[in-house]
């Protein structure tokens, strides 16, 4: 606002033309003062308000023939404003239809060829119609008669108040209005001329003085006037106030600067290291890092982008942290293997009781490493139930081959940048764990176990396997990238080896990535030596004992795999078998008498009532009950199949927590029953007269899977007719409605569970025979196989001429026949 002031622009004239913005000096020109058609004036970039004088510079060849005659005639014209300030040659609907009749004051020819006139405004009118446009444009107008204002009212009065108080306010926040705006202001007492000049002096647009000059009421204009000027203010204000801060951050800026200058100073005379020492420290030790160029380019630039950050700043540490992380990665550091295979074999061995197919796998994986001397390999992936010595199998590879041992836990990792890391541009962001496991390790070809790699979820924040797909892939892995590190890392020295106890949850392109070998439990003679070998020293040595102190015997350690740790692996043995050594530490610590003997009785006494029965086969005097064989995610295990009859309309009930599957499989031995109950000399009658109830005992465990159909069969072939089941015999296997058995998986894990149980029979569908082959003879000792491919070998074999001793007797009400 007041950009330019009216009255500074006609000081040099007369003082006749001074007196004429004094509103004291106005009179309002009546209609019959005009002509009949008035001469219109088209202006751009601002409206004229009665009572203002503006000067006018005029260039087109129409408005200087129109002020020239007017300048010699009666010197009143209409001055009306542009819509389009960008026309050069306005035409009718250009224009607003509302302007101000004007008297020319002066007109001065410039030496530059152009013509400016000095005018005052005096009465607003309204375009009623144009009447010609050539050689300008004339047109007839109604002057617009201002209502008479009662000065002394307190609405008037509080208006023109706080006219002047947000003008003066104006004068004050913008400092390159001249001073004489003030006095020029303090001058004015009419309302309405203060309304004009302040309108006129307005910073906005045209469109919106335009809408001030076309309000009929005084007091209305003044209002919107005032709610413009208000807007102005607090532009005005938040300018100065962003002035006023870049001010102060300047002030602040050049204070810490000579804080700093001091410090330094200080510094230097105490010995300490400033910010340019510590970064030169930096980069010397830069210099024996044997990374690539790009990665050496990219320090560089980081070490000089850190010289510019005010170390006060808190974007320092950050970048300091940074520069420090790329320091300590251990880039082209290696360390150098040993690739004696025999000594290899020896630590696992010593190590790994049992497990030769794994353990032989494993030997050939370093034989290929050491003939081609090259990382690029299959991802290896122990898979098999908690316990069996997964990632302890990892921990000798690495004490083979000489290796750094590095081991990450992917259980519950549900977010990508735990494997990426974070952007640098985030608060607190970190770099993978990858590479922080790189750094602790100080090495870029240690033994790298990702354990539990199957517990990996996805969520809103990003899926972690497929960030693990780069880091398994040797194709792709040489030029890793972490978001942190913003430089690619070459991850192809790394031997990586997985754990997983499922396979079902890892993403199907990771688990493609990777050669799974199966780690399977161990049997109740592998488990004693184990035991005996490496558990009992083991848990001996954390307890404060020594070998002479203590000595557990085979038949005890027998004991406690069969009556209280039924398992594939060894985990809960070692904690029973941590109770044992513990209750001779309290004894030896108290010096109380005991049995350096640990015997049967001592485990009895020591860890309570047995948990696990000997056998836990139920025998076969009820019908009905078949025993099948189960594979969970901690081994096998023996589940029951029961059923039983009912008098009623044949309605099927199954319980028992079971899955699709199993319910399926249900239905479908049920099916094949029905079509083939008169082979089984079984009465139709019997499925619509009975109700049959299915259930798997353990009814709070969920139990799904297709290992149950054959032992449903067999359970509903014995119920229907009443025959005993073979003792001791366990089965597994799918069925098909036309009869066929299906071979299943996890066979060495229910065979292991068969042996702990007491089952000395297993039926199985003919195509498993290759998955006992592969098996080692003495996991077998003790077990006689019934292959099949029917489940009419399947009754042969399991089924009993014998009924039970107390067969159920069918009774079949009477049919009506309707004629």
């Amino acid at each position: 606002m007041f950009k330019s002031l009216p009255i500074q622009l006609v000081q040099e004239e007369s003082d006749d033309l001074i007196q004429m913005i004094n509103p004291e000096q106005e009179s309002d020109l009546k209609p019959e003062d005009l002509p009949e058609e008035l001469s219109i004036l088209p202006i751009k970039n601002t409206v004229l308000f009665p009572g203002v004088v503006i000067p006018i510079t005029v260039g087109r060849q129409k408005s200087i023939k129109l002020v020239k005659k007017a300048y010699q005639g009666s010197r009143i014209i209409g001055v009306v404003a542009q819509k389009n300030s960008q026309a050069e040659e306005p035409t009718v609907e250009d224009l607003y239809r509302a302007g101000t009749v004007a008297r020319i004051i002066k007109m001065l020819v410039l030496p530059d060829g152009n013509t400016t006139i000095i005018i005052q405004g005096k009465n607003r009118f309204a375009i009623k119609e144009f009447v010609q446009e050539e050689p300008y444009l004339t047109a007839h107008i109604q002057l617009q008669s201002e209502p008479k204002l009662n000065a002394n009212g307190k609405e008037t009065k509080a208006l023109v108040q706080s006219l002047k108080d947000a003008a003066t306010k104006i004068l004050k926040l913008n400092p390159e209005i001249p001073i004489e705006a003030q006095v020029a202001l303090d001058n004015i007492s009419s309302m309405a001329f203060l309304v004009h000049f302040l309108a006129s002096n307005l910073n906005v647009e045209v469109a919106e003085k335009q809408k001030i000059l076309e309000t009929q009421n005084l007091v209305d204009r003044g209002t919107l006037l005032l709610q413009y000027m208000l807007k102005d203010i607090q532009m005005l204000e938040i300018k100065h106030e962003i002035q006023k801060k870049v001010h102060t951050d300047i002030d602040q800026q050049q204070r810490d600067y000579f804080l700093r200058q001091q410090i330094k100073v200080l510094q230097d005379e105490l010995g300490y290291d400033g910010p340019d020492k510590e970064v030169e420290k930096l980069r010397k030790r830069a210099e024996n890092k044997s990374w690539p160029q790009p990665v050496a380019d990219h320090f560089s630039k980081e070490l000089d982008k850190l010289l510019r950050i005010n170390p006060m700043a808190a974007e320092y540490p950050v970048a300091m942290n940074y520069v420090e992380f790329m320091l300590d990665l251990p880039w082209g550091e290696y360390t150098l293997d040993d690739f004696d295979l025999k000594r290899a074999k020896k630590i696992l061995d010593q190590d790994h009781f049992g497990l030769e197919k794994v353990k032989t796998r494993i030997l050939e994986y370093l034989a290929v490493l050491k003939l081609k001397q090259d990382m690029r390999g299959p991802i290896l992936c122990l898979y098999g139930p908690p316990g069996v010595g997964k990632t302890s199998l990892g921990r000798s590879i690495a004490k083979a081959l000489q290796r750094k041992y590095v081991r990450m836990s992917l259980g519950g990792v549900h977010d990508e940048a735990e494997i990426r890391g974070h952007r640098k541009t985030y608060v607190g962001a970190m770099p993978g764990k990858i590479l922080q496991n790189l750094k602790k390790a100080q090495s870029s070809n240690p033994v790298f176990i990702l354990d539990e790699i199957d517990k990996v979820k996805a969520d809103f924040r990003g899926d972690p396997s497929s960030a693990m797909l780069e880091v398994l892939d040797p194709e792709q892995n040489n030029t890793f990238g972490d978001n942190y590190l913003e430089v690619e890392y070459d991850l192809s020295k790394v031997l990586f080896i997985a754990t997983a106890n499922a396979l079902d949850t890892i993403h199907s392109a990771l688990r493609d990535r990777m050669e799974v070998i199966e780690v399977s439990g161990y049997t109740l003679e592998e488990k004693v030596e184990i035991a005996a070998k490496h558990l009992v020293p083991k848990q001996l040595k954390e307890h404060g004992l020594k070998t002479s102190d203590v000595k557990i015997s085979r038949a005890a350690i027998a004991k406690v795999v069969n009556s209280y740790t039924r398992e594939s692996g060894v985990r809960n043995l070692e904690r029973k078998i941590g109770t044992l050594v513990r209750s001779i530490a309290k004894s030896v610590a108290m010096e109380e008498p005991f049995d350096k003997m640990v015997t049967e009785e001592t485990v009895t006494k020591v860890l309570g009532v047995e948990i696990f029965d000997e056998e836990l086969y139920q025998g076969n005097d009820i019908a009905g009950v078949v025993t099948g064989l189960a594979w969970t995610q901690v081994g096998g295990e023996i589940l029951f199949v029961e059923s039983s009859l009912s008098k009623g309309k044949g309605g099927l009930t199954i319980s028992g927590q079971l899955g699709d599957v199993m319910k399926e499989s249900a239905m479908a031995a049920l099916s094949y029953l029905k079509s083939n109950a008169d082979a089984l000399n079984i009465d139709h009658r019997v499925f619509q007269q009975y109700d049959l109830h299915i259930h798997v005992p353990a009814g709070a465990v969920p139990k799904d899977g297709p290992s149950a159909g054959i032992t449903m069969f067999t359970s509903l072939a014995s119920i229907y007719t009443q025959r005993k089941v073979k003792a001791k015999l366990a089965m597994t296997g799918e069925i098909t409605l036309r009869g066929k058995v299906l071979p299943v998986g996890g066979i060495k894990e229910k065979i292991l569970a068969a042996k702990r149980s007491g089952i000395k029979e297993l039926v199985l569908s003919s195509k498993n025979r290759r998955d006992i082959d592969e098996i080692e003879k003495h996991y077998l000792k003790g077990l006689v196989f019934h292959y099949v491919d029917s489940v009419e070998e399947v009754m042969k074999i399991a089924l009993l001429k014998d009924q039970v001793d107390k067969p159920m007797k069918f009774v079949f009400a009477e049919q009506k026949i309707h004629a």
